[in-house]
């Protein structure tokens, strides 16, 4: 069997979920299990509505049921469908607004809406225009359980057998689940985190014991750099499990960072597909496979990025500093990209929008800090990186010739990668020339 995830730019209109029943309809031979998103844009407004009502400021929930009432609509299916999740989410709103605040718990049950939606949606369309019968039952009805970490649950080991039983049991179905949501084991509604579609997808394909997993997704696979900087980038054909999870956690937007855990765990290859052109071959991600001619194979970004420098006299020969630091960020739940140190200072990004107030109050007791905004992250990804000592040279000579200055340098920690921070303006420019010496067939330098 394999595993087909639909993201939501897949299933985000009546057309969209039309090419998508006909890509599964020529899948139906491999037993698909259909794993969708929400429709494009959902979360985001959701998040939008539950952030207005806090502030006591009046929302329309209703615009945003009725988008999913005219694709019903458009497909010919009962307008009733969604009136039991729909009444569900409009009922939350009340009890924020009387509250006038959304906890961790009741924001997860209202952005589980959006994949509840779309998967009765998809599923009811599918059991009208295929010839196998479809069932949508929702990932937490299939078994996939985590820890009660709302917003950022962590998935628990038991899921997979319950997630296998639950599969047999209807194995002459097609079933279509939902990405993103699960259930602790209290029953609660949980979400995995932006972009856990794509990793729910991965853990049911492990869970299975799936043959491949496919992300069907708006692009024609990973792309050696991002097009809307590069216009000329080209997408991978094959690369492997450790380029891949680089490239997703530096920036490159096709897939979630997390997805290729499960996926390594049983050696399952992730197929990266276009949903828009699904005869293009798109890129496949294997656990190891033969090395290509060349050493690089793309240049990711990640903007959004701070600097925390952190200088204390206390550092020099002192023995467990350093952990003392990273203490702290862990105990506020504050996520650290990259460290550079040296005899009293310690420079560290962290991703803009986490709450860094706690973190620098607890600092200044015993540090001088400076904080820094408006960087970004870029990297350099490649299998042959390990192989090649002058790759590192050609790198920043190219950065010095476009008047590039580096804040801070990321070599050894992964053999596959080399980092570094610039100022965000100069992010496109950094791209651009580094990619200008990677040639169509993925090969560089």
């Amino acid at each position: 069997m394999i595993v087909m995830k639909f993201g939501g730019t897949s299933v985000g209109s009546a057309s969209q979920i039309h090419k998508v029943s006909q890509i599964v309809f020529g899948h139906l031979s491999r037993h698909p299990l259909v794993v969708v998103s929400a429709f494009s844009g959902v979360t985001n407004h959701l998040l939008e509505l539950i952030n207005l009502t806090t502030q006591k400021k009046k929302i329309s929930l209703a615009e945003l049921i009725q988008r999913h009432k005219n694709v019903l609509r458009e497909l010919k299916l009962p307008d009733t469908l969604l009136d039991e999740e729909s009444e569900e989410v409009a009922a939350l709103f009340q009890g924020i607004s009387l509250l006038q605040e959304c906890s961790p718990k009741t924001k997860d049950r209202i952005l589980a809406f959006g994949e509840r939606a779309s998967c009765k949606i998809v599923a009811s369309y599918l059991n009208t225009v295929l010839p196998k019968s479809t069932l949508a039952i929702f990932s937490y009805d299939l078994g996939l359980r985590t820890t009660a970490h709302f917003g950022q649950a962590l998935p628990l080991k038991e899921s997979d057998s319950i997630i296998q039983n639950s599969v047999s049991h209807h194995k002459d179905k097609l079933i279509v689940t939902t990405g993103f949501i699960a259930k602790d084991l209290e029953g609660n509604i949980t979400t995995l985190g932006r972009g856990g579609s794509d990793y729910s997808a991965s853990l049911m394909g492990a869970a299975l014991h799936a043959e491949e997993i496919q992300i069907w997704t708006d692009v024609n696979g990973i792309m050696t750099a991002d097009p809307r900087l590069v216009p000329h980038a080209h997408s991978i054909r094959e690369m492997s499990f450790e380029e891949a999870s680089e490239l997703a956690y530096y920036g490159a937007k096709v897939i979630h960072p997390a997805t290729m855990l499960p996926a390594i765990s049983k050696n399952i290859p992730v197929r990266i597909l276009n949903t828009n052109e699904p005869s293009y071959p798109g890129t496949i991600v294997y656990k190891e496979k033969q090395k290509m001619e060349g050493t690089i194979k793309a240049i990711a970004h990640r903007s959004g990025l701070t600097i925390v420098n952190i200088t204390s006299t206390r550092m020099l020969d002192q023995h467990g500093f350093l952990a003392k630091i990273f203490e702290i960020f862990a105990r506020h739940r504050v996520s650290v990209d990259m460290v550079s140190t040296s005899e009293v200072s310690v420079s560290i990004t962290v991703q803009e929008g986490q709450d860094l107030e706690p973190v620098l109050s607890e600092l200044k007791v015993f540090s001088e800090l400076s904080v820094e905004k408006g960087h970004a992250v870029v990297s350099v990804v490649g299998e042959g990186l390990r192989e090649d000592p002058t790759i590192a040279a050609k790198v920043f000579t190219l950065l010095r010739e476009a008047h590039i200055p580096i804040r801070m340098i990321s070599l050894g920690a992964s053999k596959i990668n080399l980092s570094f921070i610039v100022d965000a303006t100069q992010t496109s420019q950094a791209v651009t020339a580094l990619h200008s010496v990677i040639n169509v067939s993925g090969s560089s330098f």
